[in-house]
């Protein structure tokens, strides 16, 4: 019963032409979202209750879950995915714990990490067997992929006896202990041989799963409207977070987008910078939502937070999503000053605009403007290539 479901895999090429994301791929993106969404929610219920440090902590913590689920998945099927019946089979198996770690997203903000960790045990079920599988078919890598296998089993082993000791209340410090194990994970395999990764496939994938993420920022401030628009007249300063939200998610989505980060993806000495320097970029962009969705409670008089705090959470997330999307990937494209200056000067406005009336609004316009300097940096090089040719 057990051989058919270990054939061995053999490895995709990583120059192969016109690689794209499968539909499963695409259906396993989409069924992620939902966690995203129970975590974005989860933020900005504890923001208008009066609990922000505590939400925040807990966000990055249910947020590094879902994150780090989906990154593994990521990379093995860029290296190795057949689209065969078993890989289909052991995908959905990933899928179905990913959904129930979606579940456990709201008990995580209650400090209980039960069916997170139940979620990631029915998923590493799945990626172990996918590891075995690239171990059996791709000799050359034997041993990376039996490292990825053991690795796995055994800080998931870790994970189960900690939830078992503390009834799934883990302290934050042990939570930390336990990502720098899972972190420990990929490096310590990948030194026993590279995986053959594809990076346009890899761009494709974080580009498709920024896309979800800035769609769950949407959908996080249409139904916080939604609601202060059928409790009764709503006030017109909603609008101000209507116009910032809108600047803000388009103008974010432009700027992700405005050079090809395939271009720079040439090993993994950068392909782990940029993949895992993508937890900050991703989380910022949900977070924004969240902070977002708060602001409309400050102003239908629903939240308990001030001004100036409510504030915070739509524009700190902001200027960590600029400054994270510099340093993980415009600075691969072009690190000099004329991209470091704009990028450094809209971090640094979005910061002040907090104690600034509207600062959602403010927010929105400083991102156009960068999106502005950006645009212009980008024509004016490809002239200049064009130029020279």
């Amino acid at each position: 019963m057990i051989a058919p479901i270990l054939r061995p895999l053999a490895r995709r090429d990583p120059q192969e032409q016109h690689r794209t994301a499968s539909p499963l791929e695409l259906f396993t993106d989409l069924c992620y979202v939902v966690a995203i969404a129970q975590a974005a929610l989860s933020l900005h219920h504890e923001v208008s209750a009066g609990h922000p440090g505590h939400g925040l902590v807990w966000f990055s913590i249910s947020f590094f879950a879902i994150f780090w689920a989906w990154l593994n998945f990521v990379w093995f099927n860029s290296a190795y995915d057949p689209d065969d019946t078993t890989n289909r089979l052991l995908t959905l198996l990933q899928i179905f714990g990913s959904l129930v770690l979606a579940a456990g997203i709201p008990r995580m903000f209650e400090e209980d990490l039960t069916l997170g960790i139940i979620g990631y045990v029915i998923m590493r079920v799945g990626l172990v067997l996918m590891w075995v599988r690239a171990a059996a078919g791709h000799p050359e890598r034997r041993r990376t992929a039996l490292r990825y296998a053991i690795g796995l089993i055994a800080v998931q082993t870790g994970w189960v006896v900690a939830l078992l000791a503390t009834q799934g209340h883990l302290p934050i410090w042990l939570f930390v202990i336990g990502v720098s194990l899972d972190f420990a994970v990929p490096f310590y395999a990948e030194r026993a041989g590279a995986t053959p990764w594809h990076p346009h496939h890899i761009a494709e994938r974080y580009g498709l799963f920024f896309i979800i993420v800035l769609g769950e920022t949407i959908l996080s401030v249409t139904i916080a409207l939604q609601v202060a628009f059928d409790e009764g007249k709503p006030p017109p300063e909603l609008w101000y977070v209507v116009g910032g939200g809108v600047l803000v998610t388009f103008a974010g989505w432009w700027l992700y987008f405005a050079r090809d980060n395939a271009d720079i993806l040439s090993g993994n000495r950068v392909g782990f910078v940029w993949g895992f320097g993508h937890y900050v970029i991703f989380g910022a962009a949900a977070a924004v939502g969240a902070g977002l969705a708060a602001r409309v409670d400050f102003y239908t008089d629903h939240s308990k937070v001030s001004d100036d705090m409510s504030s915070a959470f739509v524009t700190v997330p902001a200027a960590a999503f600029l400054a994270a999307l510099w340093l993980v990937s415009i600075r691969l494209h072009d690190s000099s000053a004329r991209t470091l200056v704009p990028f450094g000067l809209a971090v640094a406005a979005l910061l002040a605009t907090t104690y600034v009336p509207y600062s959602e609004l403010w927010a929105g316009l400083i991102f156009v403007l960068l999106l502005v300097a950006e645009l212009r940096l980008t024509t004016g090089s490809d002239e200049t290539v064009r130029a020279a040719s």
